[in-house]
C-alpha cells in the first residue's frame, strides 16, 4: 500500500487553494482527509481544548486513518495543539496537528532568537496553546489575521456563515501586511512559523516580504514523512 498522510480536516465550505493544509495536493505525499463533521473554527479556535465529544471524535479520526495505513497525521487548525499530546498518544505513527509545534525547533535552528508566529487569532492564542506548543510567551512574538475582516469572515466563522469564495491575492496581501507589521514591531525575530492551515499558500510571499524564513506544518510533514 502506498504510503499516505491523513488529514483532520475542521468542517468547512470555504475553498481549500492549493497549499491550505486541506488539500491533499499540498502535501509531497499522496493524502487523504477526514473532515470532522459539525465541528468549524469557532468550536475549536481557543486558548484550549475543544469538549470532550469532539476531542474523541478527533481521536477515532486519527486511529481510523491510521488503521487504513496512514504514515503521519496532520491536521488544517493549528490550534488543536491543544490535543496535539493526547492525540499522539492514541496512535502509533506521528502526529503533528499544528506548525506551532515547530516553534522549539525552528527557535533552536535560529540562535535561541524569539519566534515570530502569524496565527488566525491572534486574541485565541494564548498561554495554553504556547504551554502545548511546548514554549512560553517571551520566546514568541504573535501577529494575528483576526482583524482583517475578509480573513475572518473566510476562516474563522461558522461554517455556515463562512464566505463560499475566496481572492487569494487579497487575502495574500494582508498577510504579507501583517508579517511587515510583526517584523517592524519585532526585528530581533529569526523566523516566523504559520499556526493556521490556511497560510502555507502565501508563504513564498510572506518570506519576501519579511525577509525571514517561513515555516508550516508541510515543512513539518516533509521532515516526519519523506
Amino acid at each position: 500500500m502506498p504510503a499516505f498522510i491523513g488529514i483532520l480536516s475542521l468542517d468547512t465550505r470555504f475553498p481549500r487553494i492549493p497549499g491550505d493544509a486541506g488539500n491533499v495536493g499540498s502535501y509531497h505525499l499522496p493524502a487523504r482527509l477526514r473532515v470532522i463533521e459539525g465541528v468549524s473554527s469557532p468550536e475549536v479556535v481557543r486558548d484550549g481544548r475543544p469538549t470532550p465529544e469532539i476531542v474523541a471524535r478527533f481521536i477515532a479520526a486519527a486511529q481510523a486513518l491510521e488503521a487504513e495505513g496512514a504514515v503521519l497525521i496532520t491536521s488544517t487548525c493549528g490550534f488543536l495543539i491543544s490535543v496535539q499530546a493526547e492525540i499522539a498518544r492514541a496512535v502509533r505513527v506521528p502526529v503533528l496537528l499544528s506548525g506551532l509545534a515547530l516553534v522549539p525547533m525552528v527557535r533552536s535552528l535560529t540562535g535561541g532568537r524569539p519566534v515570530g508566529i502569524l496565527t488566525a487569532s491572534r486574541a485565541s492564542l494564548g498561554p495554553a496553546a504556547l504551554a502545548a506548543a511546548g514554549c512560553t510567551p517571551d520566546q514568541v512574538r504573535i501577529a494575528g489575521m483576526d482583524t482583517d475582516p475578509v480573513f475572518a469572515a473566510t476562516f474563522l466563522a461558522a461554517k455556515s456563515a463562512q464566505a463560499e469564495s475566496l481572492d487569494p491575492a487579497r487575502i495574500g496581501a494582508a498577510v504579507c501586511a501583517a508579517g511587515r507589521a510583526l517584523v517592524a514591531r519585532t526585528p530581533e525575530i529569526g523566523a516566523i512559523v504559520l499556526e493556521c492551515g490556511n497560510l502555507p499558500p502565501y508563504a513564498a510571499q510572506l518570506r519576501a516580504a519579511t525577509g525571514r524564513p517561513v515555516v508550516s506544518i508541510l515543512d513539518g510533514a516533509r521532515l516526519i514523512a519523506p
